[in-house]
């Protein structure tokens, strides 16, 4: 399964294109849509080299979701890929949202544990809760 064009959208909107790379909040140095495997100190890049990045790494998110067979509605998968882009696959692995939703959990469980993803050092960020607010809704009822 592949991200929709609709994700990749929503990930640029999320994200925010930032072509000079920056220490993110969780310090960690980004760039473009949020791209952190190559971004470095000083790094500049243009828009198509970010959407590039940003497309390069959805793919990798993709293989492994796709391996796991957790859901075949796309909005669900659209919804996970956005979430994993923003945590790491390690994070979701680990993490009570997927036992939730591997196990059929209720609607209300799974948005309970989505919501638990929206601190950074312990602080709650606003984008964050809106980000969460948004991948759980689409996950749940598919509205983009």
């Amino acid at each position: 399964m592949k991200a929709s064009d609709r994700l990749i959208e929503a990930l640029k909107r999320f994200e925010g294109l930032r072509t000079e790379a920056y220490l993110c909040a969780a310090g960690r140095w980004t760039i473009g849509y949020g791209h952190t495997l190559t971004a470095r100190e000083g790094m500049i890049i243009d828009e198509a080299r970010a959407e590039h990045l940003l497309r390069q790494d959805v793919k990798s998110i993709e293989r492994w979701l796709t391996s796991k067979n957790i859901t075949e509605e796309q909005h669900q998968f659209d919804a996970l890929v956005s979430f994993i882009f923003n945590l790491g696959i390690a994070s979701f692995y680990d993490s009570t949202l997927r036992k939730v939703i591997e196990r059929g959990g209720t609607e209300e469980d799974i948005c309970k544990q989505w919501m638990r993803w929206v601190h950074v050092k312990k602080e709650v960020l606003p984008g964050l809760v809106k980000r969460r607010e948004w991948e759980c809704n689409l996950f749940i009822k598919g509205e983009y």
